[in-house]
């Protein structure tokens, strides 16, 4: 026993590393948004998603995906299977212990009909590993990590789907108002056809501007189905999160959508615990961390603790016979010879399964940085050309009267009233999509600040 307790003192000297717990590794965050960098301690994400989208229609829409969508249910089940591998690992700590009751018959002689012996034996068997070099902790850990990043997986995925819902609903609403728009377009070029015959026949227009007029109209007749197929492919779109069937979606109208206006980013550093996919990514290093750990645990002895207690009968005597009390204890140590330079390979092989978790969580978080900057500048973006876009709409609308008056009187062509209108349907359209890019641009910024969070369970 002391020869057993000294090979294990001497291994715990070389093995420091199979003891130590995870620690972080140095990441650097300064300057991870670009200029966007702000000291507040709160972000946009911090908002609870009822409060970032208050439309009634979105707000039912999103929980219906919370409760129905497949992939945050499947979520669910790889946390509990996450837990059910973390409690088993925690069962390891405790001895096992195995009922093993036996009999027999054998006769002495086949021949003369001789006497039969009975014996039985009622066991039950114990083995306890102990843990001296932290090959269970070190096991335990590492399911205790899978377990954390398996609920920041659900969390990524609700994230993800919150803002999926969101950014195809307000999709919806920009079709619409396309569609609209374009509807008005079309029944005001129908009428610009009737003017134009009417000038023809008055002898003021001729064939070639009725034509180009009637093809003009009908051309944005056609581009109305085109938006229609658009707007059926966002519903289904939407319907497959919903895990529902194809179907009409409910909605509101683009213009009164109400999103927070302060876009606030935070400091970087916020990074590292609301984003659930760094978090995640953090959680595999970590589990590399301790699959390494528990590889170096191999290398060195491994104690076994066993026992035997019972009753058994070994004089041949009837099974009614009690028989007598059976017990027996012992120890063992397993030093492993032959196969260490296999225990060394698995080593290294966790080493750089270690290092490539590393670097994917470095670029994670920079990817994650990307998102925040890129969200950031499609809102800010979008915001500055609202007002220029007015501007330009009400430019062009004085333009196509100007022309259509000029063109009444003969001092100007068909071809720039075309021109005008068109250029102010084109207008039109890229106010709303503007409209658009700053709304999605908020909801991508929320995603990409780790939005959707629970803050009451955080709390």
């Amino acid at each position: 026993m002391k020869k057993i307790l000294i090979i294990c003192a001497a291994a715990a000297l070389t093995g420091c590393g199979i003891y130590k717990p995870y620690t972080r590794p140095e990441v650097t965050t300064a300057g991870l948004y670009g200029s966007a960098e702000t000291a507040d301690t709160t972000t946009l994400g911090d908002i609870r998603w009822q409060e970032m989208f208050t439309d009634p229609q979105l707000q039912a829409l999103i929980a219906l995906a919370l409760e129905n969508n497949t992939d945050l249910l499947s979520a669910g089940w790889r946390v509990k299977e996450a837990e059910a591998t973390l409690k088993s690992a925690r069962l390891a700590y405790l001895p096992s212990f195995n009922f093993a009751p036996q009999g027999s018959l054998s006769s002495l002689s086949s021949f003369d009909g001789g006497p039969t012996a009975k014996t039985y034996s009622i066991p039950v068997t114990a083995s306890w590993q102990i843990d001296i070099f932290n090959g269970l902790t070190n096991a335990k850990r590492k399911a205790k990590a899978l377990y954390a990043q398996s609920k920041e997986y659900e969390q990524a995925v609700k994230t993800q789907l919150i803002s999926g819902v969101a950014n195809l609903y307000y999709t919806l609403l920009m079709l619409d108002s396309q569609y609209e728009v374009t509807e008005e377009t079309a029944a005001k070029w129908r009428q610009s056809v009737e003017a134009m015959r009417a000038l023809k026949e008055a002898g003021y227009a001729n064939e070639a501007g009725v034509a180009q007029y009637e093809a003009n109209t009908l051309a944005i007749e056609a581009s109305l189905h085109d938006l229609g197929y658009q707007r059926t492919q966002a519903e289904n779109s939407l319907c497959s999160l919903l895990g529902e069937v194809p179907h009409t979606i409910a909605r509101g109208r683009l213009e009164n959508q109400q999103l927070p206006d302060d876009l606030t980013v935070g400091v970087p550093l916020l990074m590292l615990s609301n984003r659930p996919d760094v978090r995640s990514a953090e959680y595999s290093l970590m589990q590399s961390y301790y699959a390494t750990a528990s590889a170096r645990s191999a290398l060195y002895p491994s104690i076994t603790l066993s026992g035997t207690v019972g009753w058994t009968n070994n004089s041949g005597a009837g099974i009614v016979n009690p028989g007598k009390l059976i017990w027996n204890a012992a120890g063992s140590l397993l030093q492993p010879i032959f196969n260490a330079n296999a225990n060394r390979a698995r080593v290294k092989i966790a080493k750089a399964q270690q290092e490539e978790s590393k670097l994917s969580f470095q670029q994670t978080l920079l990817n994650a940085g990307a998102e925040v900057n890129n969200a950031l500048t499609q809102c800010q973006s979008a915001r500055a050309k609202a007002d220029l876009r007015v501007r330009q709409i009400e430019a062009l609308e004085r333009a196509v009267e100007s022309t259509e008056l000029l063109m009444q009187h003969g001092s100007t062509t068909y071809l720039e009233v075309l021109t005008a209108q068109q250029s102010l349907l084109s207008a039109q359209l890229s106010q709303i999509a503007d409209r658009f890019d700053e709304i999605q641009g908020t909801v991508n910024l929320y995603q990409a600040l780790g939005g959707g969070r629970d803050i009451t369970e955080e709390k």
